[in-house]
């Protein structure tokens, strides 16, 4: 049975957190020349390069991000050793890291990692922000998988439509809606002039020969659930955005709107090692009972991308 050195492995380990050969050889308190050599000799056990050597910088490779993870665990492992013996012992876990677009609904997102979440023997590391943000992360091997609302055109990225989900317009509970002559002057909140959903709905209104009356233009779906309660506008979202004030009575859905559903999207890397947490994500579908319906099998579309709502 191969054994790994775990000399060599502390020395890698020491090496990624401090960013470089010099720095953790003053931490190890050993030669530089030393400590490359237990690199290479770590490398050559493995059968993979752990970093890119770009001029003066060290920069994890994919094999390297993943010994990264597991020299992590291996070494807090050893930590909680002494914690078991104390009584005070965690079981080991395996990490997932996911993004999220921030204008995504945070119900949504839960509906996802809810059955990850109660896993002892998994820790999530979350992250959310723009996508332009999540993507450069995704890169950077930091994350998993990226949740995002939109596929993205860019080759050697697999996007895998979860669920989806018909767009309405919600507000305070009040008299149904008639489509679309009946939004004229109507106040509206609605997602940022860059969203593919305010896009499809702008056009449809467009064909219809109905101006909108546009009272705020919001990318964060928790801001728009908020001004939709406080009643300063009905608000165009899927249902999930607003599910707990549906249920509460506090918001009303005032209409659906016709031929428009938005797409919710895990945005994955093709990776020769890629996390198994993901497949069992993705594999598993949305299994919180709250999430948007999800279609009959997941959608895989490999460096494609949709210009508009999910139809």
């Amino acid at each position: 049975m191969p054994s790994l050195n775990y000399h060599h492995l502390r020395h890698f380990w020491t090496i990624a957190r401090e960013g470089g050969l010099t720095r953790a050889a003053a931490v190890l308190h050993v030669a530089p020349s030393a400590l490359s050599a237990a690199l290479r000799a770590l490398e050559a056990e493995l059968g993979q390069p752990l970093f890119e050597r770009r001029s003066r910088r060290m920069e994890l490779t994919e094999a390297g991000r993943i010994a990264l993870d597991h020299a992590e665990t291996i070494f807090r492992t050893g930590g909680e050793l002494l914690d078991v013996l104390r009584g005070q012992g965690t079981a080991q876990r395996r990490i997932l890291r996911v993004g999220a677009v921030a204008t995504l609904s945070r119900n949504f997102v839960l509906g996802v990692l809810r059955p990850f979440a109660g896993r002892g023997d998994v820790e999530l590391a979350l992250r959310s922000g723009t996508l332009r943000e999540m993507l450069a992360l995704l890169d950077a091997l930091a994350l998993d998988l990226v949740l995002t609302n939109a596929p993205v055109a860019e080759a050697g990225r697999t996007n895998t439509l979860l669920a989806e989900q018909p767009l309405a317009l919600v507000g305070r509970p009040g008299k149904r809606l008639r489509l679309p002559h009946g939004l004229a002057g109507v106040p509206l909140l609605l997602p940022g002039p860059d969203s593919a959903v305010r896009q499809g709905f702008e056009l449809w209104l467009d064909q219809a020969g109905v101006r909108p009356r546009v009272v705020a233009e919001v990318d964060d779906m928790a801001l728009l659930r908020l001004l939709a309660r406080e009643g300063h506008g009905i608000a165009l979202v899927p249902p999930i955005v607003v599910q707990d004030e549906l249920r509460a009575g506090l918001l009303a859905e005032r209409a659906k709107v016709p031929g428009l559903r938005e797409g919710f999207y895990a945005v994955t890397p093709r990776r020769r090692f890629p996390n198994p947490l993901v497949a069992e994500m993705l594999g598993g579908g949305i299994a919180a009972k709250d999430a948007p319906a999800a279609p009959s099998s997941a959608r895989s579309m490999r460096g494609k991308g949709a210009g508009g709502p999910v139809t």
